[in-house]
């Protein structure tokens, strides 16, 4: 017979216990694909490179929300239990709704919008008072490249037809991979530069409205068999994606490599995240000569003229008399925004 039965004392499992908070988020810290941060009582994980954007569900959506750590909790839970839905980006968002975005505020749709960013797009979120406790949001500046010479509503302007994917957040976030693009020389040279980069991305993508290539008979044309690495997505997978229609096994492989991607085995990830879209776009920008002598910031930022840009990027097929009406219309774009901007153009228009 058993004199009685002892309480047993279980003691808490890793299973139910918080994880440890690792290292705090720094806003001057480089994160490449993998790296992580704890912000506001929960771990992060960056998706890909990333510096200045804190930690959130939101922004470019760069980092995966790992959960509570070191057993704190959300600070910014507001008292009284309001129990409006995080903001999503992505999201089809009519007028009225009403969002918990990642800083602790509330923000109102005052337009409908396909899940713009609400500290970034004023146009269509206004601060909410929640009436459960929540607090007005923080009037903190979204991260970004303050920098970057073309404002958002400059950006509007240009691009009237842009889909909701090909958004100004997404861009801005990706220039800060590249600190000196449009940020070398002169105010003028800065403002031509970002005409430039954003002419050709205009000619490119359609106005940023093409995600992806329209014509699909081309697509098996793209897969180099004589590179090592092989075209591992398949013989039709590195078709023209993104703002600038990056293309070719070999340019996925090198994008990816400098960006921390793997664009090799995962091509879409240019045209399912904007952020990812347009660092492509930068990279190539920025390191890339093409089928010209010098990559296209070179061409802005020593006076070489828009045409070399035009050579950098396309030039063996428009260059040169190939195809007059096509370097015509990006000379057209580069114009408008130059005026947009309220910069010359300069001289050496044309290939």
């Amino acid at each position: 017979m058993l004199a009685g039965v002892a309480t047993a004392v279980v003691p808490m499992t890793a299973s139910n216990a918080a994880e440890a908070c690792v290292a705090a988020y720094g806003s001057s810290t480089v994160y490449t694909g993998g790296q992580r941060a704890s912000y506001s009582a929960h771990n992060w994980t960056a998706k890909w490179w990333t510096q200045g954007e804190t930690p959130s569900t939101g922004g470019s959506g760069v980092w995966t929300d790992n959960g509570a750590c070191g057993g704190g909790g959300d600070p910014t839970t507001p008292p009284g239990g309001c129990s409006y839905p995080n903001w999503v980006a992505g999201t089809w968002y009519p007028a009225g709704s009403i969002v918990k975005y990642s800083n602790g505020g509330y923000y109102r749709a005052k337009n409908e919008n396909p899940g713009y960013d609400p500290i970034i797009s004023t146009w269509y979120w206004e601060p909410y008072s929640c009436s459960g406790g929540g607090t007005t949001p923080p009037t903190t500046q979204p991260p970004g490249n303050s920098s970057f010479p073309v404002t958002e509503a400059q950006f509007n302007q240009m691009f009237p037809s842009r889909i909701g994917f090909y958004s100004y957040a997404g861009l801005v976030d990706a220039v800060k991979k590249y600190p000196a693009f449009t940020t070398t020389g002169s105010d003028t040279v800065k403002k031509q530069e970002a005409a430039a980069f954003l002419a050709n991305v205009n000619h490119e993508s359609g106005g940023l409205v093409y995600v992806e290539e329209q014509n699909q008979a081309n697509w098996p044309l793209y897969c180099d068999t004589s590179q090592s690495y092989g075209c591992p997505a398949g013989q039709s997978a590195y078709h023209g994606r993104g703002p600038i229609q990056l293309s070719w096994n070999f340019n996925y492989k090198a994008a990816g490599d400098a960006l921390g991607i793997d664009l090799l085995n995962n091509p879409d990830r240019v045209k399912n995240e904007a952020s990812v879209a347009y660092q492509t776009a930068v990279w190539y920008w920025m390191t890339q000569r093409g089928p010209g002598t010098m990559t296209p910031h070179d061409a802005m930022v020593n006076s070489a003229g828009f045409g070399q840009t035009i050579r950098s990027i396309n030039g063996s097929l428009e260059c040169d008399g190939r195809n007059p009406a096509q370097v015509q219309s990006r000379v057209d774009a580069y114009n408008r925004f130059t005026a947009i901007l309220g910069v010359s153009p300069g001289a050496n228009l044309y290939c």
